[in-house]
């Protein structure tokens, strides 16, 4: 905590922001030390990305003032933003996909300096030192486009450092990123603070808030509603200050017969170079777990159950019936659905309306007489389970764009319940979204297994797990490694079985 007591290098003081007749932004007072990392946490529309665009230039305040390294603001343009030092690494990381590692890294801080000729022999030099100063292991001949999204976000922070970065602002820097990648992340986070660079985390997740902040700031509606020391709060007390009430954080997992006959048999399920030898049961009203590292073959085993890369050996019944699955319709009509992990590119349709992409899945169910449409049930389904998954909108008209990412995938699971089906495969069901809307999402997967379906979760999220699943299954090189059932799932249990 010895950065405490030190000047704040960048300070957002009483700032506040209307965008129309919304008060984006209300008295909001930040303060950012060197060598400190200060997570800045809050559900989704609480004001959080508003705040950094004041703080980057991006957005000029109607009143308050940005102070940075003493000099102070009423306001300030991205180039003042970067000329001191502030740099914001968001989820897209804003890379040029088709240069290479070392021209991405490099030639950001030559073209701010209207350099117009560049030897790519000193420019490489160039990355090359900022990469060894980072300790990281990047191919700076690689073309950004084929690496990882993990090296994809080291590139940025490389990048970050080669423009002299003083504030590094990482908007969710975890979300895509394994366990393993999260645990090198926060080997270069301690690196940074080492060298004095300050941080700003925005995230939802709380173990990580607490682990990686020496401070924290919450926002709830546009304010500031609590800010401290790390050492004041934990999971309660954070999710409390995000949500305005107390989020619950203890296994809750549905009652079920686990002497029913299996919804879904899995038995021998195998696919060249992605998994082998894959067999489990669900039962009705079972939520199962099915978790391991990036490449271990728990999305492949999805895929294959939904018809997306049918398995190549195996047998599957669904309700005692052989099913063969050689394409996602084949698994539709067996009644199996597939929230899948990316739901902007896979799982909507971004710019049909809220309306249009609940019945999207379940058209064939709504027609009447020479298989014309029934307005009136289609009105009727998108109503209920508009109502019944609490989708925030102005109305179901309201364009998939303008929904926050929770909400997002409120609508990607009303489209599949709206088909009623009677397996429910999900791929990290709450990947990006806020700690209240993923309590109330894992409340549907309850609701939904209470109602006899069977669930299976694919997470690397271990208290989610925790929290809603009967069993999990682990993963390891296409092979289930262990099976962990009822009283033994556990944090400390997943986490033996993943590094095992």
């Amino acid at each position: 905590m010895e950065h405490m007591t030190s000047a704040p290098l960048l300070a957002a003081r009483n700032i506040s922001k209307r965008f129309g007749g919304v008060q984006a932004l209300d008295d909001v007072t930040l303060e950012v030390r060197a060598g400190d990392v200060h997570c800045l946490a809050g559900e989704n529309g609480c004001g959080k990305s508003t705040l950094i665009k004041m703080m980057s230039g991006a957005e000029t305040p109607d009143a308050g003032t940005i102070d940075i390294a003493g000099t102070t603001h009423d306001r300030m343009s991205p180039a003042e933003a970067l000329r001191a030092g502030v740099q914001v690494i968001y989820q897209d990381f804003s890379l040029f996909p088709n240069l290479t590692v070392a021209e991405n890294i490099a030639l950001a801080p030559l073209i701010a300096h209207k350099r117009k000729l560049v030897k790519p022999a000193a420019l490489r030099r160039r990355a090359a030192e900022v990469v060894a100063e980072l300790g990281v292991d990047l191919d700076l001949d690689a073309r950004v486009e084929d690496l990882t999204v993990a090296d994809r976000q080291l590139t940025a922070i490389c990048r970050a450092l080669a423009e002299q970065a003083r504030v590094i602002f990482m908007d969710e820097p975890t979300t895509a990123l394994t366990q393993r990648e999260v645990r090198a992340l926060f080997r270069v986070v301690a690196t940074l603070r080492e060298r004095g660079v300050a941080m700003v985390f925005v995230s939802h997740k709380l173990d990580e808030v607490l682990e990686i902040s020496q401070h924290v700031t919450v926002m709830r509606n546009g304010r500031v509603v609590a800010s401290g020391p790390v050492e004041e709060f934990d999971r309660a007390s954070l999710g409390r200050a995000m949500t305005g009430r107390d989020v619950r954080d203890t296994r809750d997992v549905p009652e079920f017969d686990a002497s029913a006959s299996p919804v879904l048999r899995v038995e021998g399920l195998g696919l060249d170079d992605a998994f082998e030898d894959v067999s489990f049961d669900l039962r009705p009203g079972e939520v199962l777990g099915i978790t391991g590292l990036l490449g271990s073959g728990r999305t492949e085993i999805a895929e294959a159950l939904f018809g997306v890369v049918p398995a190549q050996r195996g047998r599957v019944e669904v309700d005692g019936a052989q099913v063969r699955i050689r394409d996602v319709s084949d698994a539709v009509a067996a009644g199996i659905g597939y929230v899948p992990s990316d739901r902007l590119t896979q799982g909507l349709f971004l710019d049909q309306s809220i309306a249009d992409n609940v019945v999207a899945g379940s058209l064939d169910l709504h027609r009447a007489r020479l298989g014309l449409l029934d307005r009136a049930r289609l009105r009727t389904t998108i109503s209920t389970f508009f109502a019944a998954l609490r989708i925030k909108a102005a109305s179901v008209d309201a364009p998939i764009r303008s929904l926050s990412g929770g909400n997002q995938q409120r609508v990607v699971l009303a489209k599949w319940l709206a088909r009623d089906p009677r397996v429910l495969i999900l791929n990290s069901p709450t990947v990006g979204v806020d700690v209240g809307s993923k309590e109330e999402i894992l409340d549907i997967l309850r609701r939904e297994a209470a109602r006899g379906k069977g669930i299976v979760v694919i997470s690397d999220d271990v208290p989610e797990l925790v929290s809603v699943c009967h069993r999990v299954l682990v993963v390891h090189q296409g092979r289930i490694r262990a099976a962990i059932d009822g009283a033994q799932v556990t944090e400390q249990e997943i986490l033996a079985g993943l590094a095992a």
